[in-house]
């Protein structure tokens, strides 16, 4: 069983990419996401990896941070959900948005994976009720999935400045994260570090 991959990258396909590890070379499968936040071919790489042995496959699916794996393997314990389905989904999704979703049964935000019909966005906001909690932390939305995308360095740079931010006031990290996170939902599209400090702070001071 392989559970991470630390190598270079030697090559980067639509689906896919190839880390040379010591000379061999493995095939992971990722999300759109996770494949936008490796590097260029050469530079060094680390995946958290899913190892699928089936009696006609062996395959890997790589994932930049361990919560983004759990996401994958959570999602497929869903009805008519696959590998190919749970990696669209993260490909359109942060773990952050999905904790969200789930927690607010906003169907129509799965809906927008590509390869996700109503029914299967039904499901997954239902089934995953009750199980996606432990996988957000509060449910304030998704600020534990907020505080690994930080220790793993994949977190947006505004994101990242807001929380260092509102910590050199003199908040804890988890208190910054937990408000950043909360920020979030209402700050709109791309927000700035500067709306997110603001928002931030509001969200401090109730």
């Amino acid at each position: 069983m392989i559970g991470k991959l630390k190598g270079s990258i030697e090559e980067i396909a639509e689906d896919h990419v190839l880390i040379d590890v010591h000379g061999v070379c493995y095939v992971a499968y990722c999300s759109t996401r996770t494949l936008s936040r490796l590097g260029s071919v050469g530079e060094a790489a680390v995946l958290h990896i899913e190892t699928y042995v089936r009696e006609d496959q062996f395959r890997l699916f790589g994932f930049a941070t361990a919560l983004e794996r759990e996401w994958f393997r959570l999602l497929q314990s869903v009805q008519g959900v696959g590998a190919k389905v749970a990696l669209a989904v993260l490909s359109t999704l942060t773990a952050s948005d999905l904790a969200n979703a789930i927690a607010l049964q906003d169907k129509a935000m799965i809906a927008r994976a590509p390869g996700i019909g109503p029914k299967v966005a039904q499901r997954i906001v239902t089934e995953l009720k009750t199980k996606a909690p432990a996988y957000s932390g509060e449910t304030t939305g998704g600020a534990m999935g907020l505080r690994q995308e930080l220790g793993e360095g994949v977190a947006p740079a505004p994101v990242a400045d807001a929380v260092s931010a509102l910590s050199n006031l003199g908040y804890s990290r988890d208190q910054a994260a937990t408000a950043v996170a909360a920020a979030l939902k209402n700050a709109g599209e791309n927000p700035d570090s500067a709306k997110l400090i603001r928002l931030g702070l509001k969200e401090l001071a109730r």
